[in-house]
């Protein structure tokens, strides 16, 4: 083998020539402002590089933080309309129960108490035929919900469960034209029935001889009396009033509160009617 190209200069000279170097830079960086203008170059020359090397984590870390900040979001959405739409319904009762207040101290002594609880639930699919409103909620039976569950939105009454399954269930809204619920005007305390008439935006009031004081925006709640429906709910607002003297009964027309053709989420009622222990008895003949 060719010696002039296996020998190169010694490892000792290598060395000293390195320490040299290496004194001469200190040298010229303690003692003069060169090295500090040429020290910027070289970061600014080799910042790109530091960039593209960084990107990769830069962005795993973005898409990171954004993921996992718009999943905070959603679910603090999810739980604020929960609790939305628990305290709307609640708050639907406050000024039935203020009207109330002073007549039922009067029946505290021989009344029943009614305690209703709140079940959110979500809308999975609308069945919306000719004249039939139905929905299919995401609650069933392992929820705890039952057939004739009344459902409300953060407006007023939406309608009924009629039929259960363990993880679904599937509700009529109060516009289909089978269903019917008692109501009573909040200001003249007049009863009345409900029903539907296939439409979004319109209910019938059935059955008001002409004599009945009932005016346009009136507000109808629901009366209790049907069994199924708690009372004090808004239902609808009295938008139109037709009286035909030839007719036995006026008709007359209401507007739902509840938006029945976009409601996304409703409140299962589970209203419990606690008969107080101390009430006696009557007594056998």
């Amino acid at each position: 083998m060719n010696q002039n190209y296996s020998r190169g200069p010694s490892l000792t000279l290598r060395l000293f020539i390195a320490v040299v170097f290496s004194a001469g830079l200190m040298f010229l960086d303690r003692y003069t402002d060169s090295s500090t203008q040429l020290r910027s170059y070289l970061t600014a020359a080799a910042s790109p590089l530091f960039y593209v090397a960084s990107l990769p984590e830069t962005l795993f870390s973005g898409a990171s933080e954004q993921f996992m900040s718009q999943q905070t979001v959603l679910d603090e959405n999810s739980r604020l309309k929960d609790t939305l739409l628990q305290q709307s319904g609640q708050l639907q009762l406050l000024r039935f129960l203020q009207q109330e207040n002073e007549k039922l101290r009067a029946l505290l002594g021989s009344g029943a108490g009614v305690t209703d609880s709140f079940l959110a639930a979500e809308v999975l699919a609308v069945y919306s035929h000719p004249f039939s409103h139905q929905v299919v909620l995401n609650k069933g039976s392992s929820s705890g919900v039952i057939e004739q569950q009344p459902l409300i939105d953060e407006l007023g009454v939406v309608g009924q469960v009629v039929s259960v399954g363990p993880n679904s269930s599937r509700a009529l809204l109060i516009s289909d034209n089978t269903h019917a619920l008692a109501v009573r005007a909040e200001r003249t305390g007049v009863r009345a029935i409900v029903e539907g008439l296939g439409q979004w935006d319109l209910l019938r009031v059935m059955h008001l001889p002409h004599s009945t004081d009932i005016r346009e925006g009136d507000r109808l709640l629901t009366s209790g009396l049907d069994g199924r429906f708690p009372e004090g709910y808004p239902v609808a607002k009295v938008v139109r009033i037709s009286q035909d003297a030839s007719q036995p009964f006026m008709v007359v027309y209401a507007e739902p509160y509840a938006q029945l053709d976009r409601i996304r989420h409703v409140l299962l009622l589970s209203g419990r009617t606690a008969v107080k222990e101390d009430t006696p008895a009557p007594e056998q003949p």
